[in-house]
């Protein structure tokens, strides 16, 4: 990291994954950008405790899959910063249903698509823009994009298809990006998140209870949004200067091949 305070925007920054994440940013120095589709009266305590870490943070109420909701975000950030440093696409949504692929819907799948793959991506490709720009007006300029996504990239739930679909193409994403943005020297990563206790896994926390009892991971606990976030504070740091595409699975060993 360079020795001014870095602009990061989170997107889901205010839960789950996204606040670890945030929490871990904060503790680097950064400044932050965090989106959300909540009210900003229902993230206040988020918020309170990310500036409680020292870090100055904004709020940007934002649905990433409207493409008005991006633009008014992005100049939300140039309002109040004036540049951005790093992008985290953290934000995406599980099935309102968890249905069997024989019976899923195309409504859920659109919904998916739009909120998991196509805002992520188009965020993606303005936030590049601007970082380019940004590199021609300051030689000095050190951007990184990060693209949280899931080990249901690559492990099939047949009850979730359009949710391994969409993590799957969204790895395909940040390759994309990586390959596209190394001639700028902006490298792009991706984490991979396995079993995280949040919000969005407390209605199967008896079910990965017993599993993880029964041997399911090597390393036998609950991972914790702090895990990932001390992953993306790693590549935030410029800890893997020579790494643009890399996978970093946070998933306490669940997709180590085992006999």
């Amino acid at each position: 990291m360079s020795d001014r305070p870095e602009i990061a925007l989170v997107t889901g920054g205010t839960r789950g994954i996204g606040l670890g994440i945030a929490r871990a940013l904060a503790k680097e120095g950064c400044r932050l950008a965090l989106c959300g589709v909540r009210a900003e009266s229902e993230v206040a305590g988020a918020l309170r405790e990310i500036e409680g870490l020292g870090a100055e943070a904004l709020y940007c109420r934002a649905d990433i899959s409207r493409t008005e909701d991006r633009w008014q975000m992005m100049e939300a950030v140039r309002s109040r910063f004036g540049r951005l440093d790093i992008l985290v696409n953290n934000a995406g949504v599980a099935p309102s249903v968890r249905a069997d692929i024989l019976e899923a819907t195309e409504e859920s799948f659109e919904r998916l698509i739009r909120i998991n793959l196509q805002g992520p991506y188009f965020l993606t490709q303005s936030v590049a823009n601007w970082m380019i720009e940004q590199q021609k007006e300051d030689a000095g300029f050190s951007g990184s994009i990060i693209y949280i996504t899931s080990v249901s990239a690559e492990m099939a739930s047949t009850n979730r298809g359009d949710y391994c679909m969409t993590k799957a193409a969204l790895s395909m994403s940040a390759r994309l990006w990586a390959a596209r943005l190394a001639e700028f020297g902006i490298p792009v990563y991706e984490v991979r998140p396995g079993i995280i206790k949040t919000d969005m896994t407390a209605s199967v926390q008896a079910k990965y209870d017993t599993l993880i009892a029964e041997g399911l991971l090597p390393q036998a606990r609950w991972g914790l949004p702090e895990d990932v976030g001390k992953a993306v504070a790693m590549l935030v740091r410029g800890d893997l200067p020579y790494s643009t595409g890399a996978v970093i699975p946070v998933d306490g060993g669940l997709t180590l091949p085992r006999l």
